[in-house]
């Protein structure tokens, strides 16, 4: 019975070590392997299209801020600005010609308006008309230095 329970301990023993040369040999099965397939590169990822959202987020204080809206005006600014910038967005994506596009832009910037006076006293309206009609001026100018730089 001892020679048996010896033999058998010495024969696990050599198995153990006989698994253990093989595996540093040829790689551990159950280990971490390194596959013969090539990895790909990943591809970097493209930038996000602008959302209506997004841009409206982007103007939104400074317009709170300049205006002084209260809650109820910044809900009416924000969700009028969100669905025409969504739809001069959308144009975009359209493609039409030129002329086409320049009288939608001018449309929509009425219906624009039209909401915006509706939903907001007539102070901060005219307030908010001058404001982006400043916006459009300094534009212009950084254009114009950018000219006489070069």
């Amino acid at each position: 019975m001892k020679k048996s329970l010896l033999l058998t301990t010495v024969l696990l023993m050599i198995g153990l070590v006989g698994i253990q040369s093989v595996s540093a040999q040829f790689g551990n099965r159950f280990g971490r392997q390194r596959s013969t397939v090539p990895q790909a590169q990943p591809t970097p990822k493209e930038p996000e299209p602008i959302t209506a959202e997004g841009v409206v987020n982007e103007r939104m204080p400074s317009i709170t801020e300049a205006l002084e809206l209260n809650p109820f005006e910044e809900a009416v600014v924000r969700t009028t600005l969100t669905k025409y910038v969504q739809k001069k967005l959308e144009l975009q994506i359209l493609k039409l010609e030129p002329k086409k596009m320049q009288e939608e832009y001018e449309r929509l910037g009425k219906l624009q308006n039209e909401e915006l006076k509706a939903g907001l006293p007539e102070d901060k309206y005219q307030a908010y008309l001058e404001l982006e009609k400043n916006r459009f001026k300094a534009k212009k100018k950084k254009k114009k230095k950018k000219k006489n730089k070069e």
